[in-house]
C-alpha cells in the first residue's frame, strides 16, 4: 500500500529525520535517541493526567493520547514520539473483555482456549480505528518534523495474554495448546497477526513514519520452539506490514524487539524486520556481527544503570555507542522500557549527552 501523498514520509517532513535515516541504514551525526515507554509512569505530568482514567480508556481518547505522546518529546527533546497505546487495544476493538489492572497488566475474564471461543473471533471493523487514526492525525500535525512510531504486539506475545488470561511466567495454557492442539494454536495466532496488522497499518497510514513490533515474551521460547510456534505467525504479520511503502516504494522502517532474545535474533530478523531492537543482555557489536553489519540496530542502554551516578551511566552510554559503531544505522534507546521510578531529569540528560557526544 502506497502511503497517502500527505504522509510525512512523502512530504519530506520526516524522511530526512535522524530516526528515519538511521532506521534506513544511513548513520547520522548526531545519533537519534528515544526511550521505550518514554510516555508513562516516570513522568509526573503523565500520572496527573491519568488520575481516575482507566488505561484502555486513555488509549482510545484522542486528546489524551496526543498529550501523553507529546509529553516526553517536550520534556526530553527526544528524536521520535511513540504512539501512546497498548498491544491489547486490538483485542478490545475486536470486542473482547480485556482490561489492564494496575500492578498486574492485561487480563481477560474469558480467555480463549477452546475451538468455540476461537471460532467466535473476528476481524476489526475499519470504523473502530477512528480513535487511533484521529489521534495520529492530530499528533502528526503537532510533531512536525519529529517522526511518530506506531507499534503493536507480535502474535506470540498477544496470544499469550489471550490464552493465559493475563501475564504468566510459565505460559502453561499456551504450552499445552502448542503441544496438543496445534491447529487451534495456529488459528488463534493467525488471528492475532491479522488484527495487529490492522492496528499497526492504521497508525502508519494515518501518519506514523516507522513501526515497532514488541515480542515481549518470545525470550521464554527456545530457538526450536520459536521457529515452530512463533515465527510463522510473525512472518504473517510482517508480510502485511511490508506492503506499507512511501511514494518511491521505500518501505516504512520495521523494528522488531524482544527481551532475552539473543538466541532468537537471526530468526526474529528473518520474519521481515528491517531494524532489530536489542535488549541490554546482548552486546550491540555481537548482534551486528550476526547480521554481517548490514542491519540497523536500536538499543541498548541498561535500565539498571538509570539510577547509577552520572559518571558510571555516561561511561556505559559511551560503551553502548561504541559497540553499535559497525551497524549501518544506530537508534540509541534503552534495552527495555523506562522503569516507573526513573528520574525524568536523567532521561533528559541522557538525550542531551548523546546528541552532544555523537555530533
Amino acid at each position: 500500500m502506497i502511503l497517502p501523498a500527505e504522509h510525512p514520509l512523502n512530504t519530506g517532513k520526516t524522511s530526512a529525520s535522524l530516526l528515519v535515516l538511521n532506521m534506513r541504514g544511513h548513520r547520522t551525526c548526531p545519533l537519534p535517541v528515544w526511550f521505550m515507554r518514554q510516555a508513562g509512569r516516570s513522568l509526573p505530568e503523565y500520572r496527573k493526567l491519568r488520575e481516575g482514567i482507566a488505561m484502555l480508556d486513555s488509549c482510545l481518547t484522542p486528546e489524551l493520547v496526543v498529550e501523553i505522546t507529546m509529553q516526553p518529546v517536550r520534556r526530553h527533546g527526544v528524536d521520535a514520539a511513540i504512539f501512546f497505546s497498548d498491544i491489547v487495544i486490538p483485542l478490545k476493538l475486536a470486542g473482547l473483555d480485556v482490561d489492564i489492572k494496575p500492578g498486574v497488566g492485561p487480563v481477560l475474564e474469558h480467555p480463549v482456549r477452546t475451538q468455540e471461543a476461537a471460532d467466535a473471533l473476528h476481524h476489526i471493523d475499519a470504523d473502530a480505528f477512528a480513535p487511533i487514526t484521529t489521534a495520529v492525525d492530530m499528533l502528526v500535525k503537532e510533531l512536525g518534523s519529529t517522526p511518530l512510531i506506531g507499534f503493536g504486539g507480535a502474535p506470540f506475545t498477544l496470544a499469550s495474554y489471550l490464552i493465559e488470561g493475563g501475564p504468566s511466567k510459565d505460559l502453561p495454557h499456551s504450552r499445552e495448546m502448542m503441544r496438543n492442539q496445534p491447529e487451534l494454536w495456529a488459528q488463534i495466532l493467525n488471528w492475532c497477526a491479522d488484527i495487529t496488522a490492522q492496528f499497526i497499518s492504521a497508525q502508519v497510514v494515518a501518519g506514523a513514519s516507522a513501526l515497532q513490533v514488541f515480542d515481549s515474551w518470545a525470550g521464554r521460547l527456545s530457538p526450536e520452539e520459536y521457529e515452530t510456534f512463533a515465527k510463522p505467525y510473525s512472518e504473517r504479520l510482517f508480510s502485511q506490514l511490508a506492503l506499507l511503502v512511501d511514494k518511491d516504494g521505500v518501505p516504512v522502517p520495521r523494528v522488531h524487539f524482544g527481551v532475552g532474545t539473543e538466541p532468537l535474533l537471526e530468526s526474529m530478523h528473518g520474519v521481515g524486520a528491517t531494524v532489530m531492537g536489542i535488549d541490554s543482555q546482548t552486546d550491540l557489536a555481537r548482534a551486528s556481527a550476526l547480521f554481517h553489519d548490514k542491519v540497523p540496530l536500536q538499543g541498548n542502554i541498561s535500565t539498571e544503570l538509570l539510577t547509577a551516578n552520572w559518571e558510571t551511566l555516561a561511561e556505559h552510554i559511551d560503551a553502548v555507542i561504541a559497540s553499535g559503531a559497525n551497524a549501518p544505522g544506530h537508534v540509541v534507546n534503552l534495552g527495555h522500557g523506562v522503569p516507573p521510578e526513573t528520574d525524568p531529569d536523567v532521561l533528559t540528560r541522557i538525550t542531551e549527552y548523546i546528541h552532544r557526544t555523537t555530533t
